[in-house]
């Protein structure tokens, strides 16, 4: 089974190179519910030099004041005896440093490069991981020392910056605290102490470091503070010898500083009973294995997340949508896919699946039968109208039985005023037919992705609408056309044959055109044009059906695939134009997702093998 610690150390190396570990995210993040520890200690507390004896190495830097100006997340690596030991920096992915000296220098630059070459601080961290034979795996976050004034070249607010800080990291409940504080000071005044106390009162996530132990007066000890008695946690307080400036400067080799170390334990009376559990080699056991211990704790819980938070990251790759294809046939598949499905939402809407397609029955049910209705024939069937026509239809010749081209044109004058109501039932499905475009457009989530191909989709359906308004416009008034070219014979012969009715032929032509023969003439019309608008109250709604909505399903897209066809690959990319914003984002989500994949992957293994 991979070490746990491998792992973890594993998974936050590629949540950090992703950007996630909780800075600015609005997801979870798997970086805080992975353990860690996190160094705490106040200025000169010997924090660098615990550190340094944990890797076996020189590599912090050093000097008075505040030397740690960032966090240094440092990840160990145990590897193979006889191996090279080298480091790497997140910021340098590339580069390995087998010169620790080196180490420390970008340590530095890379402090100035975020701060500048002030003693001003900053909260974002240096990734640093060491790859030895010689450490044990962990992963340690030093954090800058507390103080309690600012020296000069350092703002008032320093003391509280670094508390804060400091406090962000060892609150998080997943977070294990190394406390140091040194021996020839009381434990009471300890800032490391005080602080986590703060932030664990119970001691139960506090693991307690004694250091300067060798620097204590004569005639003192510290047996107290290492028995626990000065101020009790849940685990056994650990002491270390650290090397003295003079060994730093001479640069004594870490292992013969080890040596020096169990020895002084050792072969110290008040200290050798203690001396299986004191050391730096014996704290970085120590911690290793517990470290692995609370990650085998939340294995749980880290599961948890990770499945909540793909289920999330699936869920905004969803929303987002699919990356833009890279060859020209690609992409102009995915065109015509995001088309179709426009093109299915907008069908829906007029088969009654999504709503909008019930007002353009409507239109036919209330709107036409109403225009119908509101139609005024008095004018045209007026007594003073129809005797001008009928006598002008007669011309030189008086009509002997009927009038019959002065009906003719009387109908047709009368009925040519009912292709108003044809063309507005035109325009108004016209116009349902057109909402509905918008409509099916902010339902399909793929072309909000592409406001190029949106434009184009729409203006595209517009105009098919445009061409099949007119086509339909057309179709509709040669419905009234022709009735106004063609007069039902049986209608007329129908009607009662009466001569008196009719006229008297001895009497004088303008006795003839008497108001009660004209007003026969006007009823016998209107009776007429009235069974021609029920009969077009019929046929105006087929029309406008099979050459308007009718298409619409069939055909609304037909002359934009064709364009598509003839596009070349830079006009395709052009309705492809999608925010770079959202492009960002996908990849970002999509790197996410295959990090929680494969982080699920690997911990669902580790857990089914305990």
């Amino acid at each position: 089974m991979e070490n746990l610690i491998s792992l973890v150390n594993k998974i936050q190396r590629a949540c950090t190179a992703l950007g996630d570990h909780g800075e600015g995210s609005t997801l979870p993040t798997l970086w805080d519910s992975l353990p860690s520890i996190a160094v705490v200690g106040g200025q000169s507390s010997g924090k660098s030099s615990v550190l340094e004896s944990v890797v076996g190495k020189d590599f912090l830097p050093r000097g008075s004041g505040i030397v740690t100006r960032r966090p240094l997340v440092l990840q160990l690596h145990k590897t193979e005896e006889g191996s090279r030991e080298y480091a790497e920096f997140l910021h340098l992915p590339r580069k390995r440093f087998t010169d620790f000296a080196a180490v420390r220098k970008e340590i530095q630059d890379e402090t100035d490069r975020e701060t500048g070459r002030s003693k001003q601080i900053s909260s974002v961290p240096i990734h640093l991981s060491i790859y030895s034979p010689n450490v044990v795996n962990l992963t340690l976050i030093d954090l800058p020392g507390l103080t309690k004034v600012a020296v000069e070249g350092q703002p008032d607010s320093i003391v509280l910056d670094i508390e804060n800080m400091v406090r962000s990291y060892i609150e998080k409940p997943n977070c294990i605290i190394l406390a140091i504080s040194p021996a020839n000071q009381d434990l009471a005044t300890s800032d490391a102490i005080k602080i986590s106390r703060e932030v664990d009162p119970t001691g139960e996530r506090t693991i307690g470091v004694l250091t300067k132990i060798d620097l204590m007066d004569k005639g003192t000890d510290a047996v107290d503070m290492l028995e626990g008695r000065s101020y009790r946690l849940k685990f056994p307080w650990i002491g270390v010898v650290n090397r003295s400036q003079a060994d730093i400067n001479k640069n004594v080799d870490m292992i013969a500083a080890r040596r020096r170390e169990r020895e002084y334990f050792a072969s110290t009376p008040e200290y050798k009973h203690l001396a299986p559990r004191m050391g730096s080699e014996h704290l970085a056991k120590m911690l290793s294995k517990h470290l692995e211990t609370v990650i085998k704790s939340r294995i749980p819980g880290i599961q948890s997340l990770i499945n909540k938070t793909i289920i999330e990251i699936e869920t905004e790759l969803s929303r987002l949508g699919k990356p833009i294809a890279t060859d020209a046939g690609g992409k102009l598949y995915m065109i015509m896919e995001i088309c179709r499905a426009f093109d299915q939402t907008y069908k829906e809407h007029l088969d009654g699946v999504r709503p909008g397609g019930d007002k353009i029955y409507n239109v036919f049910d209330n709107q036409l039968p109403a225009a119908l209705k509101r139609l005024q024939f008095d004018k045209q069937l007026s007594m003073e109208n129809i005797r001008k026509i009928i006598t002008e239809a007669d011309g030189y010749q008086p009509h002997l039985i009927a009038p019959e081209q002065g009906y003719r044109r009387l109908i047709e004058s009368t009925i040519i005023s009912i292709r108003g109501p044809a063309e507005a039932a035109v325009d108004a499905v016209h116009a349902l037919l057109k909402d509905l475009i918008h409509k099916a457009i902010s339902e399909t989530p793929e072309l909000k992705q592409y406001p190029g191909l949106r434009v184009e989709v729409g203006n595209a359906a517009v105009d098919s609408l445009d061409r099949m308004r007119d086509e339909s416009k057309k179709a509709t008034l040669q419905l009234v056309d022709m009735e106004c070219s063609y007069l039902t014979v049986e209608f007329f012969r129908k009607l009662p044959q009466d001569i008196e009715k009719g006229g008297n032929p001895t009497h004088s032509i303008f006795d003839r055109y008497n108001d009660s023969y004209l007003r026969r003439i006007g009823s016998t019309v209107l009776s007429y044009v009235n069974l021609v608008c029920a009969s077009l109250r019929n046929s105006i709604p087929k029309s406008v059906v099979y050459c308007q909505v009718r298409e619409a399903k069939r055909s609304l897209l037909d002359h934009f695939f064709t364009d598509l066809g003839k596009m070349e690959t830079k006009r395709l990319s052009s309705l492809l134009n999608e925010d770079p914003a959202i492009m960002e984002r996908r990849t970002g989500l999509a790197k996410r997702l295959e990090l929680y994949r494969s982080a699920q992957a690997e911990i669902d293994a580790v857990a089914w093998s305990k």
